[in-house]
């Protein structure tokens, strides 16, 4: 059974539209409660949002909709998305859901889940939902519905679970940061985690109104941190996404470091941390997962550390699936979703920051010089529309010019070609050591793509 209604990381579209209406959302509501009622009697969810317009009318609907099932809901109000999933776990749920749609614009949203661990649900838990949608509704009678309350000290709870993460010996005092939350969900959260460890804080993107979400401002508008950087003199920046579950940082010179140059130095931390303790690098540690669309300098480089390095497909949820398979407890992708599960069970902007932070701390080096040994290739992305009906994987010319372009490539490079998953586009990427060799590759692996 193929989904109709989840994507990569639950459901998500354009409010007013099919399927972000509140009359589905009350729907999906009841069909998740009664797929919960399944497994156990009084199952309680905690619902959490970002700071949309929207989430109002989709946290009613959502509500209403478990609530109809016989789940009790304990309404968290605006927390990034990894506080959902510390929670669910902390209190003991049956089940956490995020009302977001991350870096989007304000005009869409969307709804995700968490389980009782607090990691991302398996395909299987989604189909029975989307089976469930297809069935009549079962409204519990009266003395079975559930009830819904608020928790009003959910952000405190959050701070202190951030705090923890990092090292109680050391703290950010004599530092200035820029904290940049998008005007999102961590708008109240960030700047107190990191001025209760003693930093300066100068905080941007705090002013939610409900429609400013990610508005030339956060992880996906990095050039507005990079700017509050250098005004202010800070030593760092540190952007999240609307939800809070990314990472881009600034240092003082004003250069941004992505998340495939973070996940290195978080490698890198956590092989001298064991080093200088004295320890043996554990089976957690033997390897790391990035994503297809990984710098190949940052795969090579974590590989000179002594690690192995695997690729998932592009989207946290299958790096933290790769990760659960191997063992491992790093990775990461370039938009900044890092995945330390020594840490946090899912990706965590600000938990990735701290680890960050703390390896500056402890190793008295600045980002930049810790990422010496690593500069990154140029990379070219180029977008082609896809004609309707058109097959690209069976293309003889494509296939033939890709050979081409790899021999021409060899070590020093590498070919990535993939289909949008969301618009009929084919993405064609080439990676080089040579920015213009990378660019004319690229450009030639399009051109046979727009010609047949």
């Amino acid at each position: 059974m193929s989904r109709q209604y989840f994507g990569t990381d639950g459901i998500r579209g354009t409010v007013g539209q099919a399927p972000i209406t509140p009359d589905f959302v009350l729907r999906l509501g009841h069909a998740v409660g009664r797929v919960l009622k399944r497994q156990q009697d009084n199952p309680v969810v905690l619902i959490g949002k970002d700071t949309r317009i929207s989430g109002y009318m989709l946290e009613s609907a959502l509500e209403s909709g478990l609530n109809s099932a016989g789940a009790s809901v304990l309404l968290l109000g605006p927390v990034p998305t990894p506080a959902v999933a510390y929670l669910t776990r902390a209190q003991r749920a049956s089940l956490g859901v995020v009302i977001s749609a991350s870096h989007n614009a304000y005009p869409d949203n969307g709804i995700k889940f968490f389980s009782a661990q607090g990691t991302k649900l398996p395909d299987d838990w989604e189909l029975a939902v989307e089976a469930m949608l297809a069935e009549p509704p079962q409204w519990s009678d009266s003395a079975a519905l559930g009830r819904a309350w608020r928790m009003d000290d959910a952000a405190g709870r959050y701070i202190e679970f951030c705090k923890s993460t990092f090292s109680s010996h050391l703290e950010l005092r004599g530092l200035k940061i820029v904290v940049d939350a998008a005007h999102g969900a961590a708008y109240q959260i960030a700047p107190k985690v990191f001025h209760e460890l003693g930093a300066e804080v100068v905080a941007i993107g705090c002013a939610p109104d409900g429609l400013n979400i990610n508005a030339g401002v956060g992880a996906t508008h990095p050039e507005a941190l990079v700017r509050a950087v250098l005004e202010h003199g800070a030593d760092y920046g540190i952007a999240l996404d609307g939800d809070a579950d990314r990472l881009q940082l600034v240092d003082a010179g004003g250069r941004l470091f992505n998340g495939d140059e973070l996940l290195y130095l978080l490698a890198a931390d956590r092989l001298a941390h064991r080093q200088a303790k004295g320890q043996a690098r554990g089976p957690e540690l033997a390897g790391v997962v990035g994503t297809l669309m990984t710098n190949l300098a940052v795969e090579q480089g974590v590989r000179r550390l002594g690690y192995e390095f695997v690729r998932a497909k592009v989207g946290d949820r299958y790096v933290l699936e790769e990760l659960h398979r191997r063992g491992w407890i790093l990775g990461g992708e370039g938009s900044g979703h890092l995945l330390m599960l020594d840490r946090h069970s899912t990706g965590d902007g600000l938990v990735s920051a701290l680890q960050v932070l703390r390896a500056c701390a402890a190793s008295g080096r600045t980002v930049a010089e810790q990422l010496q040994s690593v500069q990154l290739f140029p990379q070219t992305l180029i977008n082609v529309r896809l004609p309707p009906g058109q097959d690209w994987q069976k293309n003889p010319r494509l296939a033939d010019e890709t050979r081409a372009v790899e021999a021409e490539l060899a070590d020093g490079g590498r070919v990535l070609i993939r289909a949008s998953g969301t618009e009929p586009l084919l993405r064609v990427m080439v990676e080089a050591q040579d920015g213009a060799q990378a660019q004319a590759c690229a450009e030639r692996l399009a051109a046979v793509v727009q010609a047949t």
